[in-house]
């Protein structure tokens, strides 16, 4: 409690500098993950995409940030244990912050989409087992996590596979796939809207005071989900079927027209990985923000001050227009060839996986989630459509990603509790 009172306000800064150094390295690594089927299917460009991401992330971080944000900051380790020393979960927290941060920096030079979900998750428990004790962690959480990364990409996966099939037999594969396009995408497009505006209207906005029914957040997402059908048909009259551009690829026409879709499924994923991602970066720093302001009092129930939002939303957004561009050449391009048709699938499916994964509070990997769904992409055209050495190495970095977390968690906690003790 006295190095509480004593160096609180410098904590809370120390907190503030590395919350917002662990988001930047979210928007650098992982924002370019859920940009990069966009980009790689040029349905984009980059600097289209990351102006999308600027507003979406931004909006999502903001408005559906706070049930992930809970699990974080409170759900894998057992506050009860600390009550009689506070100011260990906040040299942990810290800790977790920095290291996470400094991992994601790491990989992404190296252009390794990694999962910061896993980098801070690995981070909590390594300082929590080794620096407290084994049984401060709460096991039973992080197992369901852990089932998470698991769940998610396979989930995502079946989605997108199924997604691209119904584009194959509903457009691709018939006489008049121009067309068709033209017909069933305004319903592609209601699905974007619908799934994106029900998340939002039923989990995300009672930090900003409006709390609604269920009934009524499903009444305005059908509302948004048509409405937003509405301008994607307003936009599709304006491609033309042009024959020339259709003598080498037949569907240029018709990826022209998904392109558009891709459009609305960017801002879907945009908007989807920064509720459920602010979280690795804010969660912590809430936790920090929490004991120090309660006076080294671990509150059960604690209010998310939304400050704290934007400073996770802020730094998500430098990350990706500073150093963005590394990891979106590796998700984009090299797991498989992606075209507008294809990427829709995929984006579209691991945006719903991640929107309801952010509705029900559990933190899973983006990462995990799309690399999952542009695998069930190529699978939908065979096995020979994957480029299988470079989804090894992307395995082999998500393995990698859990033991560096936790390791250089450990040596941090133990350098400030040398520090301030």
């Amino acid at each position: 409690m006295e190095i509480i009172a004593q160096y609180g306000d410098v904590l809370i800064i120390l907190a503030c500098v590395v919350g917002f150094f662990m988001a930047w390295g979210v928007g650098a690594n992982d924002v370019a993950n859920a940009m990069g089927t966009s980009v790689g299917s040029k349905a984009l460009t980059i600097k289209q995409a990351i102006i999308i991401a600027i507003i979406f992330e931004f909006a999502g971080a903001y408005l559906a940030g706070g049930e992930v944000t809970a699990t974080v900051r409170k759900g894998i380790i057992d506050p009860t244990m600390l009550s009689d020393n506070p100011e260990l979960l906040v040299f942990g927290m810290i800790s977790a912050l920095l290291a996470a941060g400094i991992w994601l920096l790491v990989a992404t030079s190296y252009g390794w989409p990694v999962s910061t979900t896993h980098s801070i998750v690995g981070a909590i428990v390594g300082f929590a087992a080794v620096g407290i004790s084994v049984d401060a962690v709460n096991w039973g959480k992080v197992g369901t996590i852990v089932a998470s990364w698991v769940v998610s990409p396979v989930m995502a996966g079946t989605l997108a596979y199924f997604l691209f099939r119904s584009v194959q037999r509903l457009i691709l594969d018939t006489a008049d796939p121009f067309d068709n396009a033209k017909k069933y995408i305004p319903f592609y497009i209601f699905l974007v809207g619908f799934i994106i505006a029900m998340v939002t209207f039923t989990k995300g906005l009672k930090h900003v005071g409006l709390d609604l029914s269920f009934g009524q957040s499903a009444m305005l997402a059908v509302i948004a989900g048509i409405l937003l059908a509405l301008l994607g048909t307003w936009m599709e009259r304006r491609v033309k079927y042009n024959k020339k551009e259709n003598e080498n690829y037949s569907f240029t026409s018709v990826e022209r027209v998904f392109g558009i879709l891709m459009m609305f499924t960017a801002c879907a994923m945009a908007f989807a990985h920064g509720s459920n991602d602010v979280a690795n970066a804010v969660g912590p720093l809430a936790a920090v923000v929490s004991v120090v302001g309660a006076g080294g009092e671990l509150a059960q129930k604690s209010a998310m001050p939304a400050w704290i939002l934007l400073l996770g939303g802020a730094g998500i957004v430098l990350g990706l227009v500073m150093y963005g561009h590394k990891v979106i050449a590796t998700v984009g391009n090299n797991i498989t060839e992606l075209t507008p048709s294809r990427g829709f699938a995929a984006t579209l499916a691991a945006a719903t996986t991640v929107v309801i994964a952010s509705g029900t509070g559990l933190p899973i990997s983006t990462t995990h989630t799309l690399v999952g769904a542009v695998l069930g992409v190529g699978l939908a055209r065979g096995l020979s459509a994957l480029n299988l050495k470079v989804v090894g190495t992307i395995f082999m970095s998500w393995i990698i990603t859990l033991p560096a977390g936790a390791g250089l968690s450990i040596m941090i906690f133990f350098m400030l509790k040398g520090i301030f003790l």
